[in-house]
């Protein structure tokens, strides 16, 4: 059987070292504050702000919870948005997306401070990681997908990595991340998407594999090739009648279909997701940090 990538593990062996940054900068008098921005109610963001919220205040930073109406305007969130921005005890802003529909997410990413955008969309940051700036933020899920494969001893130098996915939050950020020129990177990366020629084959001349495309069970057998890693950034809900909830969570990639043909494999859930909060944690702290010590 494959190699199980146990994200929860991981991501708490992250909180203890982070753990020990925040006592060191708190026996100075220094709390990381993380701002979190929830605009309307939709239930999937809400529960994402909840868990956020919750391991701020487990790892002792500063937390705040902006909770605002879905019918709030474009110029009263800016204005929000840039009361946080001003704010000394916030070092990290996050605005939940997606945000209503008559809110311009790009506007209000560029409103951010860039020192303060601990998601990595403001355009001054995603410039920084093309350069392989490290001052920069780089996005939460790809930082922690690259996390995931260096813990597992996972050699990514030289391997050749297939991202199923181009979307800003993911595929893009996290090419970018891995072909640079430095530890943990090195790759050589394809990214695959919907208009991709032969994407079977391409996907099947992959060491690494990382779907994030937000298509339940999409990577069957067919995709892989045998000893490959893969590393499933999908969440999707469907329909299971068995479930006390009605549902359950199931990734991009068919995990019953694949983990007999892999070398290793993230589950979901259990996989990502706790590395993606862990990574938002990690980036707030960094950015206290760059903040008063301009490092």
């Amino acid at each position: 059987m494959a190699q199980l990538i146990d994200g929860r593990a991981i991501a708490q062996k992250v909180y203890v070292e982070l753990g020990r940054e925040i006592a060191a900068l708190k026996s100075r008098g220094i709390t990381p504050g993380l701002a979190v921005v929830l605009v309307g109610d939709n239930p999937a963001s809400r529960s994402y702000v909840r868990s956020k919220d919750k391991m701020s205040r487990e790892l002792g930073l500063y937390s705040c919870k902006l909770e605002l109406p879905a019918s709030i305007t474009q110029s009263e969130l800016l204005a929000h948005v840039e009361e946080l921005n001003q704010d000394p005890a916030i070092h990290a802003i996050l605005v939940q997306s997606p945000p209503p529909p008559q809110i311009d997410e790009a506007i209000i990413v560029r409103a951010l401070d860039p020192r303060k955008d601990v998601d990595g969309f403001h355009p001054e940051n995603v410039a920084k990681l093309a350069l392989g700036d490290t001052s920069g933020f780089v996005p939460c899920t790809p930082l922690g997908v690259q996390r995931l494969l260096v813990e597992s001893n996972v050699e990514i130098a030289g391997a050749h990595v297939a991202v199923l996915g181009r979307s800003m939050i993911v595929g893009k950020p996290l090419a970018l991340l891995l072909m640079q020129k430095r530890s943990g990177a090195d790759a050589t990366v394809t990214v695959v998407h919907s208009r991709s020629r032969n994407l079977a084959e391409v996907t099947r001349s992959a060491d690494i594999l990382i779907a994030a495309i937000g298509q339940p069970r999409f990577v069957k057998s067919e995709h892989v090739r045998e000893g490959a890693v893969v590393v499933d950034v999908g969440i999707n809900r469907i329909d299971d009648a068995t479930s006390e909830r009605g549902y359950r969570l199931v990734g991009d990639v068919d995990f019953d279909d694949v983990a007999g043909k892999v070398s290793a494999i993230t589950p979901v859930p259990g996989g990502v997701g706790p590395m993606t909060i862990a990574m938002l944690m990690a980036n707030t702290v960094k950015a206290c940090r760059q903040l008063l010590h301009g490092e």
